[in-house]
């Protein structure tokens, strides 16, 4: 993680605490430890606690997914993001992605092979 961030990462793990740690053997392998034990916090308590912050996790989930359906095909998208083919082809419909702009992209990026030189004629 970049900092600022990780720093941040870092802290919390340093003081993390669930409400499941009566009884456990170890510490929690996850950063925000949830209420069962070895399990993370819910995605619902999760989104609760960001909301009093100021936090708005759901924008911010919405921008990012609304961003790289522009860039990305639906395809790759949904392989990626673990998401229902569908639900990423609306993302894109909605976010007017064009993946022949990321072809184009992928097509003029650099190769890593190095080709070879043609054999010369006598």
């Amino acid at each position: 993680m970049p900092e600022p961030v990780a720093q941040l990462a870092r802290t919390v793990a340093a003081n993390r605490k669930g409400h499941a740690t009566i009884g456990a053997l170890a510490p929690s392998p996850w950063l925000f430890p949830g209420g069962q034990p070895g399990r993370p916090i819910s995605t619902t308590q999760l989104t609760q606690r960001l909301n009093q912050l100021g936090i708005r996790p759901n924008q911010a989930r919405s921008t990012a997914l609304f961003q790289l359906a522009t860039e990305i095909p639906a395809a790759i998208l949904a392989c990626t993001l673990g998401i229902h083919t569908d639900v990423a082809v609306a993302w894109q419909r909605l976010s007017a992605g064009d993946w022949a702009t990321y072809a184009a992209e992928v097509s003029r990026r650099p190769s890593n092979r190095t080709s070879r030189p043609a054999e010369a004629t006598e």
